[in-house]
């Protein structure tokens, strides 16, 4: 039988194939390196984890000091005031996940940023002291070290405690950060000295930023361990001006903050292993759930960006995501239905439901039963033997809540934004969460970061993650289905523009040039409705690594450098390095 929409799939799919997105074409060519890379949001950070391999650290080590160093050169979003998440796989096999994340203070309640009527307080969970999680970098990478890492303390925090004593040269992608949250910054007296000048003016590209309160702390952890930052002058000095401005963060919230080591989701997809971030993190879970759906479509016969392959990839995305905010949360406090969300039967249930030619209603999904900014940063690293790691890291808002405790030097996050504040009202980024994420003490808001790595029999293929809020998924993603459903190379990959769906609002998201005017109105006719550019014109700043080619055809070839890395374009100031 001759159906229309067979017919306009034919069409549109024959012009996608002919055509190739801009973003493709502007792709820089991949960095080679044979014995290491780095790829990180900030180059002067790259630097230091590329020194690290070189001078016999593992990738542990040299993603420790990257960390270090971002917190420094990277204020938007590197932090030791913040949390995140970091998935190694050792060169033995070996696969783990370290929970760092931030933590809801002991006296948090359900209701904490809701008025006596029960409505939510504007800005209450995003700007100031009660924004404030408990802080988790610190002991995340102490951790990460002493159980995975080769190298000292000393070693691993010199560059850092360098960068932040005798500054750093700003470059136009670091002023352009600083400038766009400067009326926020100047709010707080002691962040206002840290990154503007006089008058509230921000710096210009070539003046040096100088941390020297910052480099203090660095110094005394580095001397002390992560005991220096929970239960020293650091800690002190945040409960006091949290206490003294409305925050609600105890002395007895450091003391008993602990990293959790957990058991990384993974999956199977076409025969690549999906080695990924699980609850406290909804990034690991829903990646698989999407790809188990779209397993059974034969994505690299319909084409990138055509009517169908996007359609397939929405619908999957919008049951996935219904789960996503409705079911997950920190698996202390919630039964995450992990086993369900992964089994291929659940897939199966799902492509059942999806009709081929026919948009679904995102209104007549109902949850089994979440939140986030764009400023997050990933990294990822591979080292000689082949150990590999992937972090996400987080002050969830630029420059997290705009406040850096006096005498400090460390700007602070605003992760408890990422709660549910109310169960069913959408928030800052139009995601409907429930109950699951509920604000408790000592409880880990719902995450997306999805720090991720892919084996192909045995061996490293793939290190790959990104920012970008509640579209960290998606662009992680998309990374992955770039390189082995549509033969990208791993710059083509991790560039390519985007699309992204997430239940509610019930709407494709695209980045400018992400589909034709003819896809566009072929999915119109199946009943989509898309993005009035609303959004953020870009989204994310990947970091992709490909072993053993810079694509799939390069490694069948047999060809080329042993490591690729790309940094994404969309990260002005971002860098892969290698040797």
């Amino acid at each position: 039988m001759d159906h229309p929409h067979i017919r306009i799939f034919a069409a549109v799919a024959a012009l996608s194939l002919s055509l190739a997105p801009p973003a493709l074409s502007a792709s820089p060519t991949p960095v080679e390196a044979e014995h290491g890379m780095v790829v990180t949001a900030q180059h002067l950070a790259t630097n230091v984890g590329v020194d690290v391999l070189k001078n016999g650290g593992n990738a542990v080590d040299a993603a420790v000091a990257v960390g270090y160093a971002l917190a420094v050169v990277y204020p938007t979003a590197g932090n030791i005031g913040g949390g995140g998440f970091m998935t190694i796989r050792l060169k033995d096999g070996k696969t783990t996940f370290l929970d760092f994340r931030e933590r809801a203070p002991l006296a948090a309640t359900k209701t904490m940023y809701l008025d006596a009527k029960g409505d939510i307080v504007p800005r209450a969970s995003l700007d100031g002291y009660l924004a404030v999680g408990v802080p988790g970098s610190v002991m995340g990478f102490e951790i990460a070290r002493e159980k995975y890492g080769t190298k000292s303390r000393q070693d691993l925090l010199a560059p850092a405690i360098r960068y932040a004593k005798e500054g750093f040269t700003l470059e136009q992608g670091d002023v352009a950060s600083i400038a766009g949250s400067a009326k926020r910054l100047a709010k707080d007296e002691a962040a206002a000295k840290i990154f503007l000048k006089a008058e509230g003016k921000p710096y210009a590209a070539g003046e040096k930023l100088v941390q020297p309160d910052l480099a203090a702390v660095l110094s005394s952890i580095a001397d002390k361990g992560s005991d220096a930052f929970y239960k020293g002058v650091p800690a002190d000095a945040i409960v006091k001006a949290s206490q003294a401005t409305g925050g609600i963060l105890a002395k007895e919230d450091f003391e008993q903050y602990a990293v959790r080591e957990l058991k990384p989701i993974e999956c199977n997809y076409r025969g690549y292993d999906i080695i990924s971030s699980p609850p406290p993190s909804s990034g690991g879970v829903i990646i698989c759930e999407i790809l188990n759906v779209l397993e059974d479509y034969p994505l690299s016969f319909l084409g990138y960006g055509s009517a169908e392959t996007v359609h397939l990839m929405v619908e999957a995305m919008r049951y996935a995501y219904v789960d996503r905010n409705a079911a997950l949360g920190d698996p202390d406090f919630v039964e995450n239905p992990v086993s369900t969300l992964l089994d291929k039967g659940y897939a199966k249930a799902i492509r059942a439901k999806i009709d081929p030619y026919k948009a679904g209603t995102s209104a007549n999904l109902k949850p089994l039963g979440v939140k986030e900014s764009v400023e997050t940063t990933h990294y990822s690293i591979v080292d000689d033997e082949g150990n590999a790691v992937a972090v996400t890291y987080t002050l969830n808002g630029s420059f997290g809540a705009g406040v850096v405790a006096p005498g400090t030097g460390i700007l602070l996050n605003n992760e408890m934004d990422d709660f549910t504040s109310k169960p069913g009202v959408p928030n800052l980024y139009g995601l409907v969460q429930g109950e699951a994420n509920a604000i408790a003490p000592k409880k880990t808001p719902l995450s997306s970061m999805s720090p991720t790595i892919v084996t192909k029999d045995g061996k490293p293929f793939m290190v790959v993650g990104s920012p970008g809020g509640s579209r960290i998924i998606t662009i992680t993603l998309e990374a992955i289905l770039n390189v082995i459903d549509f033969g990208m190379d791993i710059s083509q990959a991790v560039n390519a523009p985007r699309i992204h769906h997430q239940w509610q609002p019930d709407k494709i998201y695209l980045e400018p040039y992400t589909l034709s005017p003819d896809t566009i109105r072929a999915l119109i006719a199946m009943g989509h409705t898309l993005d009035d550019g609303s959004g953020p014109p870009q989204w994310g700043q990947a970091a992709g690594i490909l072993v053993g080619g810079k694509s799939l055809a390069d490694i069948e070839k047999g060809g080329g450098a042993r490591y690729y890395g790309v940094m994404d374009s969309r990260a002005t100031e971002g860098s892969a390095g290698g040797y």
